[in-house]
């Protein structure tokens, strides 16, 4: 799935993230659900039992968004080059512990950014949505003592914190070929690929600075939602939000908070747009009318940027 003549990354490859305990790091990951693995004095993040990897985790004093890879064609590698010095970035040396594969670069609010060569991990589909019930006469009992545990099965989308959402929104647009879906002013923006990806494959939410919101997992069903979250509690992640339904991408939705301020969602059901379809965009949805549908009250300080401030 490629739109025709179009420049834009197809998908979030996999993020770095800075923790200061990779223990504690790799606890709250495998509770959630992941397969956490020891690579190089780091932690890769993949989905239970598949070959990609969405995430690594390295070791610094405080909890700090790394950098984000974005996935390219092969045949758009040259022309993208060619974008990116006409785009005036500036290009940088990989952080620390990241590879050299790409072209590495500053990207808004001065958050390192790569680009590869790599298969596109993004969707190609709407992801599959189960409703589970049974007919007259049949059970639906579960027992917990039988009760499955919830394994995302790839990320859906990655939120960051930007000190601009508009000056950001138009950045990723103009740079990386991302396309605005929703948004609420000021508030959050939410950007989708243009080669076919969830309703958003990047959302950018308000802030004094850059950092990481939450990451997003893709499950199949509101259950699923609902046993990851018992999971969660039960090994002592406690603080999280949900379960309740948004309104722009309309996905189900729990958020685990992690042990550093920031978050991980399970979602279900979310909207996805394919690579030929134009979606009627809005930057301007009213923040009290688009949050979300239903669900329990935001928790206090859920959108605080904890990471600290500066480069």
């Amino acid at each position: 799935m490629k739109r025709p003549n179009v420049l834009a990354v197809h998908s979030i490859d996999h993020f770095g993230l800075q923790v200061p305990d990779l223990e504690e790091a790799r606890g709250f990951y495998d509770a959630f659900g992941l397969d956490v693995k020891d690579e190089d004095g780091s932690l890769g993040l993949y989905a239970h039992g598949k070959p990609h990897r969405w995430a690594r985790l390295f070791k610094a004093d405080a909890k700090k968004l790394h950098y984000i890879c974005f996935g390219i064609f092969a045949e758009d590698e040259a022309a993208f080059s060619a974008h990116l010095e006409a785009c005036g970035v500036n290009r940088i040396d990989p952080p620390a512990g990241a590879d050299a594969q790409g072209v590495w670069f500053e990207g808004f609010d001065g958050l390192p950014l790569n680009i590869r060569v790599a298969d596109k991990v993004s969707p190609s589909a709407k992801s599959k949505f189960e409703a589970l019930t049974v007919g007259p006469g049949e059970t639906a009992s579960v027992f917990n003592s039988s009760a499955p545990k919830t394994h995302p099965r790839g990320l859906s989308h990655f939120a960051i914190y930007a000190s601009d959402v508009a000056g950001g929104i138009a950045w990723y647009e103009k740079v990386l070929g991302l396309r605005l879906s929703d948004g609420s002013g000021p508030v959050v923006a939410f950007l989708h690929g243009a080669h076919g990806s969830d309703h958003h494959l990047l959302a950018l939410v308000g802030s004094s600075h850059r950092g990481l919101h939450h990451s997003s997992w893709d499950v199949g069903s509101v259950q699923e939602i609902g046993l990851g979250s018992a999971q969660m509690m039960r090994a002592g992640y406690t603080k999280g939000w949900g379960v309740g339904r948004h309104v722009l991408g309309a996905n189900y939705f729990y958020y685990a908070s992690d042990p550093w301020g920031s978050h991980a969602e399970y979602s279900a059901d979310i909207d996805f747009i394919p690579a030929d379809c134009d979606w009627p965009a809005n930057a301007n949805h009213a923040p009290e009318d688009s949050f979300y549908l239903w669900g329990p009250d935001v928790p206090e300080g859920f959108v605080d940027n904890t990471e600290p401030a500066g480069n």
